[in-house]
């Protein structure tokens, strides 16, 4: 009886053990039916308790693994900047098309409306939101309106950190990362991140560009209801864009006072100023402000040659983008400008007819002589298609327009005598029978064939002037024309024609050097530029223009200017000053000029104005004659003087 008692115990023992090792006791042994597949509530809490542990486990790694990456190039590339004089945006320049500012830049307004659209638990959450991502899912199933399923940081990330690929890996790691961001970085510098990387659409990245592309003006000047309508952008411009199409219109405005409702439910707009936007802010129809077509690309190669000759900036500098360039280009004179040129050339040049004007070509620039800013330019047709800028090239001779500088070298210096002493001259000086140059006289006065220097200035009379300077001497002339402004690089060789403008100075520097004469012999080198910022800063080094220096005394100048207002009146005619507002001095190339190109150089009020045409063959360069630009009855001479007239006609700078 004892041992099979203890055979007993020994096979219940067996059994229990048996049970024990089974580690999980499912399907449940010893249960039959229904119960023998329910889990009991120890394989139930096991089964949480492992998961949560897994769970936990798996996370605490992957954080631990996954670092803040670097930031990817889209985050930090931004545009260049032009502006106008007036402060208005020219173009914005750059693979991609985004200033960043300052979250203080930003009116508290704006900030509020980005909120309440994409995340009105900002400030409190920890930078992920779960229950936005359930709430997203529920709300698109219901096809009710929502905020975005992810946070601000998580969007932001998602900008600066990470791809724009929808895959779980990608998810996973927005979620990491937004975490560690959120712990890492303050909320402000959060929002202005998101602000500066968000798409807008219209090409533009960030909230400064959309403000620009889409109101004209920089977000610090948006207004509760744009910054509103700019937020309604950020779920998705292709849709939202109000501009695009009727269907879109009607999206953007829904969102739109969805937007402004729900600041006032979250607190960040009081209803009695929710009340007075009733009217959609109606956003500029879509603009081409990153286009370089037209005269903009002339304008931006100007401006950007200017920065790197005056600071360390380099090409690959400004090919990183970040810089806002103030420019002193303005635009109504620039508009004028080009249709003054565009008017004559439709009207008098038929190259269709005329063979003779085949390939003409046309370069004008404005400058403002008391200060030298470059008001205006024309460098061609148009900057996508004709790439070298006639308003800033070199290599067009000045001719006759060169004069003025011979004779205020001559008044500055006199002519020189056999035993090298210098005889003072004026500019009612002729050179007589003799082949002497003297002062008119009872006996004897200038005439048609003995042109005093002043009528040789505005009726032609190379002759006179290529005596005159080389009795005053070629390098004196020279170096007058270069201190008035003129470059060294654009003079011609000291050869007898030198004082007939064989030079080939630009447009640009010849309204300069024009403007010394005007300015009473003060130079003001031509300058582009007035500010260049980066980052909000000055950029260190760069000087936007030189201080005035003396180049001619002041009765050397003023006797010069007065010569070319007689010059001026007789190219223009009698009623010039009326048509104009203003008494006019002009030096131009006349009917003695054999050189292949035309001038017409000018002031009035405070602006000097050059005007350049000429004929090259597009192949190589080569310059071609202009004297049967325009048919028999016309002189190609004659034409810029008309481009000249029609862009200073009521001008109020000219």
């Amino acid at each position: 009886m004892g041992k099979r008692q203890q055979q007993k115990d020994r096979e219940k023992r067996a059994k229990r053990d048996a049970r024990r090792k089974r580690f999980v006791d499912y399907p449940r042994r010893g249960r039959r039916g229904l119960r023998r597949w329910l889990p009991s509530w120890r394989l139930v809490l096991c089964t949480v308790v492992l998961g949560v542990g897994g769970l936990t486990g798996l996370f605490a790694w992957a954080y631990a693994s996954v670092d803040i990456p670097d930031e990817n190039a889209a985050a930090v590339q931004e545009a260049n900047t032009y502006y106008w004089a007036d402060g208005t945006q020219m173009v914005s320049l750059g693979k991609v098309n985004r200033n960043v500012v300052h979250l203080s830049d930003v009116p508290n307004s704006v900030q509020n409306a980005v909120i309440a659209a994409e995340n009105e638990s900002f400030y409190s959450d920890p930078g992920v939101s779960l229950s936005g991502i359930l709430r997203a899912a529920v709300s698109t199933v219901e096809g009710e309106e929502t905020q975005g399923g992810s946070t601000i940081t998580q969007q932001y990330v998602k900008n600066t950190y990470l791809s724009q690929e929808q895959t779980v890996t990608r998810k996973a790691k927005e979620f990491i990362i937004s975490l560690k961001v959120d712990r890492t970085k303050s909320k402000q510098d959060i929002l202005q991140g998101y602000l500066n990387t968000s798409w807008f659409g219209r090409g533009a990245y960030g909230i400064e560009s959309a403000a620009l592309a889409y109101y004209g003006i920089p977000a610090r000047q948006l207004d509760p209801s744009q910054g509103a309508a700019l937020a309604a952008l950020l779920k998705g411009a292709e849709l939202y864009d109000p501009a695009t199409s009727s269907a879109n219109h009607e999206r953007a405005q829904d969102r739109w006072t969805w937007i402004l409702d729900r600041e006032v439910e979250a607190g960040l707009m009081p209803q009695q100023e929710r009340d007075s936007y009733r009217t959609f802010p109606e956003p500029h129809k879509q603009s081409k402000s990153t286009s370089l077509a037209g005269q903009t690309g002339y304008l931006v190669d100007v401006a950007n040659k200017y920065i790197k000759a005056r600071s360390m900036i380099t090409d690959q500098d400004l090919a990183h983008g970040g810089y806002r360039i103030h420019t002193t280009f303005d635009k109504k004179q620039v508009e004028r400008l080009t249709a003054s040129v565009e008017s004559v050339l439709a009207k008098d040049i038929d190259p269709k007819r005329r063979e003779a004007d085949q390939n003409v070509q046309v370069g004008a620039a404005s400058v403002r002589h008391f200060d030298g800013a470059v008001l205006a330019l024309y460098g061609g047709p148009d900057a996508t298609k004709q790439f070298t800028n006639n308003a800033d090239t070199s290599g067009v001779p000045a001719g006759s327009a060169f004069k003025p500088f011979v004779l205020a070298a001559a008044l500055q210096h006199g002519t020189r005598t056999k035993d090298g002493d210098r005889t003072s001259v004026h500019s009612g000086d002729f050179y007589g029978n003799g082949g002497k140059l003297q002062s008119p006289s009872a006996t004897a006065a200038p005439d048609d064939s003995h042109p005093s220097l002043r009528q040789a200035l505005a009726e032609g009379g190379n002759a006179t002037y290529v005596r005159l300077g080389k009795e005053v001497g070629l390098e004196e002339v020279k170096d007058v024309a270069i201190r008035s402004g003129l470059l060294e690089n654009s003079m011609a060789p000291l050869e007898d024609t030198f004082s007939v403008g064989t030079s080939t100075p630009s447009a640009i520097r010849m309204a300069g050097a024009y403007g010394t004469l005007a300015n009473h012999g003060l130079r003001n080198d031509p300058y582009s530029v007035t500010k260049l910022l980066k980052d909000d800063e000055p950029v260190g080094g760069f000087e936007s223009r030189t201080k005035a220096q003396r180049a001619l005394p002041r009765e050397v100048a003023d006797e010069v200017g007065d010569a070319l207002r007689e010059a001026g009146s007789k190219a223009l005619g009698k009623d010039t000053g009326r048509a104009v507002g203003a008494p006019v001095a002009a030096g131009r190339t006349g009917d003695q000029d054999r050189l292949k190109s035309a001038w017409f150089v000018g002031w009035a009020k405070d602006t000097s104005t050059a005007v350049t045409m000429f004929r090259m063959k597009p192949e190589n360069g080569q310059l071609l004659p202009m004297s049967d630009v325009g048919g028999d009855t016309h002189r190609g001479n004659a034409f810029p003087a008309k481009i000249w007239a029609d862009s200073m006609d009521a001008n109020p700078h000219g």
